[in-house]
């Protein structure tokens, strides 16, 4: 085992390294030698979580450039850790017993604040399987300093049996390790490499033609990388590169992603890039099924209409033809032109735009049911089904809002490409001045007749009331006009809109959403319940 007592002149720089004692305080070294003012030799490391003392200079001598201003600091080499192998973290992971004390540490508190014990029934039994490696099927060995793979078949002999190894937040960074530890684990299928800094891929690795899902988040390999890391991972199924700063997609020797043929779901997620042409060259990946785009900083969405030259030329596969799934949460998104251009996507079902400035309900966003109208097929939308149900009642709302408006602004259904579809569908007459009418607009022309029916138990016997309201009362606004409408006192009130149609009237709970943005119409039936 490799250890804090080695020699020092064993660092080196571009090493990855541990604080000793803390497997999780992860830095590379930047500087191995001596410092001005200070006996003996140290070492300069820049540390993973940015928490140093300086910016890898030291009374205004620079040993070396750290990533920021305090994310530096000189360690002596006893106080530093280069790492373990692979099958020392498994014995350490899986073959040591629970000491007494840590067991005696094992407790949860009761009701009233005192310490319990914690007996861990069947212990022996669980470890006594787990401590056969090779029965093993899943190893998780985050951050225990593994640095190598060690010795080569004496890790085939100890583990034959993974399917899944994570490794997260280790000290590995040479992808000739990581090709040593999947090509001595044959039924390895998923491997998780996340918070492993990996230097430029160099060497050219095995075929490792087992591997289907592979983990690459916050390690620093761009779009270059993956496509040189293609050739050996060539029946990837799942792939996962968040985090890694990447801007650009770049193809090898065209102008589109290719191979990856069984890749079904591409995770990009955390990383930085704006423009959705960049995402067009993946839109040839013919079996792509999910692709997670959140936290990037994209600011539009298009298709193409006749495929363009996003097309294949030998098979006219359809760009992003087998698309079910589009993460597209807490961009910049915060046009309507790329929520309708989401219609044109062959297959796509299940849609994320959360944390847009589209569906920003305080700034110029829409509220979900405008979406789903405007959505044809999407089943699922940030993360909730859209039931029938909830479909029927959000495309007659939306109808209802377009009509409300057209009257006022004729040119606006140019920018409501299903409003017709819609009308047509639902069976919905206009209830307003048709758009060309020449009739001068009145006062009340902005005014809803309302309808509104006390329905609460302790309310008694109140007659229906209809009122005439502007379009831009808020819900909050007509639960205090309700209070003294029906002269109640004492009471929080609960409003429900009466769908035509629908066997449950359904709750308007968004005290700032306004008549109009809610989709309600002339004559509507709104029903005045009490909170129980």
């Amino acid at each position: 085992m490799q250890d804090s007592s080695k020699p020092r002149h064993e660092f080196w720089v571009g090493q990855r390294v541990h604080a000793s004692g803390d497997s999780r305080r992860i830095g590379t070294v930047k500087y191995v030698g001596p410092v001005e003012g200070y006996s003996d030799t140290w070492v300069g490391v820049d540390w993973d979580n940015k928490q140093g003392k300086h910016d890898g200079s030291i009374n205004g001598v620079r040993y070396f450039h750290a990533k920021s201003e305090r994310s530096g600091s000189f360690v002596r080499a006893q106080n530093l850790n280069h790492g373990i192998s692979l099958l020392e973290a498994l014995e350490r992971r899986y073959k040591s017993d629970s000491t007494k004390d840590e067991e005696d540490e094992m407790y949860v508190f009761s009701m009233n604040n005192q310490r319990v014990s914690v007996q861990l029934l069947g212990k022996d039994k669980i470890q006594d399987k787990l401590s056969r490696l090779e029965e093993l099927t899943r190893a998780s060995l985050s951050y225990m300093g593994i640095s190598s793979p060690g010795i080569p078949c004496h890790i085939n002999n100890t583990v034959p049996n993974i399917k899944e190894l994570d490794l997260t937040g280790n000290l590995l960074s040479e992808w000739k390790d990581v090709g040593t530890i999947c090509e001595q684990l044959p039924a390895l299928t998923t491997i998780n490499l996340s918070n492993n800094l990996m230097s430029p891929y160099k060497s050219e690795l095995p075929l490792l033609k087992n591997i289907q899902v592979l983990v690459l988040s916050h390690t620093g390999v761009d779009w270059d990388q993956i496509e040189l890391l293609r050739q050996s991972f060539q029946t990837i199924e799942e792939l996962h590169i968040l985090g890694n700063k990447i801007s650009k997609i770049l193809p090898g020797t065209s102008s589109m992603v290719q191979g990856f043929d069984y890749l079904r779901l591409l995770n990009l997620e955390d990383n930085c890039i704006d423009e959705w042409s960049e995402i067009m060259k993946l839109s040839q990946l013919r079996c792509l099924e999910k692709l997670y785009l959140n936290k990037n900083c994209l600011n539009s969405v298009f298709y193409p209409d006749d495929g363009g030259q996003y097309e294949s030329e030998v098979t006219c596969y359809k760009p992003f033809q087998n698309l079910r799934c589009l993460l597209l949460g807490n961009n910049n998104i915060g046009d309507l032109v790329s929520v309708d251009s989401l219609n044109l996507f062959p297959n796509l079902l299940d849609i994320r735009l959360s944390e847009n400035p589209i569906t920003d309900s305080r700034g110029d966003g829409v509220p979900r049911f405008v979406l789903i109208a405007r959505l044809a097929k999407i089943q699922i939308l940030n993360g909730s089904e859209v039931t029938p149900r909830e479909r029927k009642d959000s495309e007659i709302r939306y109808v209802r809002l377009v009509v409300s408006r057209l009257h006022a602004n004729p040119e606006e259904i140019k920018q409501h490409p299903r409003f017709y579809e819609l009308k047509k569908i639902h069976g919905i007459e206009d209830e307003r001045p048709s758009i060309g009418a020449t009739v001068p607009q009145t006062i009340s022309s902005g005014l809803l007749s309302i309808t509104l029916n006390c329905v609460g138990a302790s309310f008694g016997e109140k007659p229906p009331l209809t009122k005439k309201l502007p379009a831009t009362t808020t819900v909050g606004k007509l639960k205090f006009l309700c209070e003294s409408f029906f002269k109640l006192k004492s009471v929080k009130l609960k409003l429900y809109l009466q769908e035509e149609g629908s066997p449950v009237p359904l709750l308007l709970d968004n005290d700032i959403s306004s008549l109009m943005e809610l989709g309600i119409g002339n004559d509507s039936i709104i029903l005045v319940d009490e909170e129980k």
